[in-house]
């Protein structure tokens, strides 16, 4: 297993559920963190929870970040001081899924919220560190996707397609970098229980509630065990594509569901 002692993780969506959930992985492991997402204060509460349970040697960096602005993840990333400049690792986390309506009648800002966080955001943080780590001979980047870019369900229409698209810019990425050894993974969950539905209904707990009502789904601690595995392979294996799902989901739209 690769040592992550001292090496530097980017987490992006790291305010709240996988993202923090990898944060405590990445901070058990002795690795220094990045941790990047747009709610500043709960990042500062999740510094705080790291630095009681892991001790005040643990080394943390916030930035308030919206991965949609080009120029602000630009600035960020080269802005970042020499002991925090050279990332290690990339964990493409920040994605959001809004509204289950028919494309038809879909929400226009609801569509341009995905795809510029899902893609554009994933993209953009790529973009300005990757090329560090070629230039370091070393790397790894971990995209977040879903199953739902496996599999398109009923009113899944954008947010299944920006989540193919985060796995058709995870293959692309992996061969652009052939002759590197800079590794790529995407690591793609079925249900998962954290803020996701409550932001995909627009803060409407009743409706989120439901979405995991009579099933068990996985915990954000559950995924943040398939990234730790994936970035802890010796350098000869590159894990390039994990599908989680909970025991209860059989597809994207097969689920059991007890009584």
């Amino acid at each position: 297993m690769v040592s992550l002692q001292n090496q530097i993780v980017l987490i992006t969506g790291a305010s709240s559920g996988i993202g923090a959930a990898c944060a405590h992985v990445f901070a058990g492991a002795g690795a220094k963190l990045i941790l990047a997402a747009r709610r500043y204060e709960r990042l500062q509460q999740l510094a705080d929870e790291l630095t009681k349970s892991y001790g005040n040697s643990l080394e943390i960096h916030l930035l308030q970040l919206d991965v949609r602005d080009r120029s602000a993840v630009e600035s960020a990333i080269s802005q970042l001081s020499p002991p925090w400049s050279d990332i290690d690792i990339l964990v493409n986390n920040a994605g959001l899924s809004r509204g289950l309506d028919k494309l038809q009648e879909g929400n226009f800002q609801d569509w341009e919220e995905m795809i510029d966080t899902n893609i554009k955001g994933l993209l953009y943080l790529t973009r300005y560190v990757v090329p560090g780590m070629v230039k370091r001979d070393r790397g790894h980047v971990v995209n977040i996707g879903s199953i739902a870019g496996h599999q398109t369900y009923p009113g899944g229409n954008v947010y299944c397609g920006t989540k193919a698209a985060v796995r058709a810019i995870s293959e692309g990425l992996k061969q652009d970098l052939l002759g590197t050894p800079v590794r790529v993974t995407s690591v793609d969950p079925g249900m998962v229980e954290t803020e996701f539905s409550d932001v995909r209904f627009h803060g409407d707990r009743e409706r989120a509630k439901k979405v995991y009502q009579g099933l068990t789904p996985l915990t954000p601690e559950d995924i943040a065990d398939v990234v730790f595995f994936c970035v802890t392979r010796p350098s000869r294996v590159n894990i390039s594509e994990v599908l989680l799902v909970p025991t209860d989901q059989a597809s994207a739209t097969l689920v059991n569901r007890r009584a």
